[in-house]
């Protein structure tokens, strides 16, 4: 149960990274030569969830775990890859304004799932004692 807590936590953060980023790239449409930075987190979560990570076999208790969710962590970068325009820049601002639409549903239904998750360890704990 915590450990959906903490996923949901850290996609919370990895969608308000995104929205510094957009905001900068928005912000940044007709600076020259400005590349378009990018939030990356539901790729490195998909392979977290599905093992393609490098994971350690704890065979004493002491043993520190190695490829659990801790290290899980949305990552920027820069996209280089093209230029729309002549002056160098990349940014389009039609793809960045559906961008922050879609990060906002994101984040919206993220903090939603967040909070039925703290409910529902609230009405355990308080039914608990009963």
């Amino acid at each position: 149960m915590f450990k959906d807590v903490d996923i949901l936590t850290k996609g919370l953060n990895a969608s308000w990274k995104r929205n510094e980023v957009i905001s900068n790239n928005i912000a940044n449409v007709n600076t020259p030569n400005y590349k378009k930075m990018e939030v990356k987190f539901e790729e490195l979560l998909k392979n977290q969830l599905n093992n393609k990570v490098l994971k350690g076999a704890n065979t004493n208790e002491r043993h520190i775990p190695i490829g659990n969710n801790r290290d899980l962590n949305y990552k920027v970068s820069t996209n280089k890859d093209y230029s729309t325009r002549r002056d160098g820049n990349n940014v389009d601002i039609d793809i960045e304004m559906a961008d922050m639409a879609k990060n906002d549903i994101y984040y919206r239904t993220l903090s939603t799932q967040l909070n039925n998750k703290v409910q529902r360890i609230k009405l355990v704990i308080s039914e608990g004692k009963r």
